[in-house]
């Protein structure tokens, strides 16, 4: 094993969350933590969270504006603190159906770049990328979402890295978010 591929493996990370709430919760942490141009590849089954945890990403980085899947149109621009590229590949699957799309402007381009469904097209992301794969489960206490993520590259295992340093946990388990009323 190289040197690098052990860097790789160390940043690796996951998380549970059991709600909405938590998952978007982990998602707007994961914004705070976005300090340079970065392409997320966002993976998992329809209903899995994608688009919640980018909503809270697009928190994270100050976006005012709601955000919704861009399924239809491919990509939505978003401003904030970073700018956010959210694009959607589902119904993509060789790079000649959108030519109109300059990817190589996006990812990374200036800001963070989310792809949901980035197996459609994997030939279009940089070698440099965070990988989060939202996997649903049911357990005795019901329905959660796993949160996998897998860096690729110096700067995106560093990222990851920052992002579980800023998560904490309450003794039940559950992640430790304000309280309604609080900041």
């Amino acid at each position: 094993m190289t040197a690098e591929y052990n860097t790789m493996r160390q940043a690796e990370a996951f998380l549970t969350t059991r709600t909405e709430q938590e998952t978007a919760h982990a998602g707007y942490m994961f914004g705070r933590v976005i300090g340079v141009p970065t392409v997320i590849a966002l993976e998992g089954e329809l209903g899995a969270g994608k688009t919640v945890f980018v909503r809270g990403a697009a928190r994270g980085l100050a976006v005012d504006k709601h955000i919704t899947s861009p399924t239809f149109v491919l990509l939505k621009i978003y401003s904030g603190r970073l700018p956010l590229y959210h694009f959607d590949f589902y119904r993509l699957s060789a790079p000649e159906e959108s030519p109109e799309l300059d990817f190589d402007e996006y990812l990374p381009g200036g800001g963070a770049a989310f792809v949901e469904w980035p197996e459609r097209l994997p030939e279009l992301l940089p070698a440099e990328k965070v990988v989060i794969r939202l996997e649903r489960f049911y357990d005795d206490r019901g329905e959660g979402r796993r949160i996998l993520l897998t860096p690729h590259g110096a700067d995106a295992s560093l990222l990851v890295d920052r992002f579980i340093e800023s998560i904490t946990w309450r003794t039940d388990g559950t992640l430790n978010m304000p309280q309604a009323g609080e900041a």
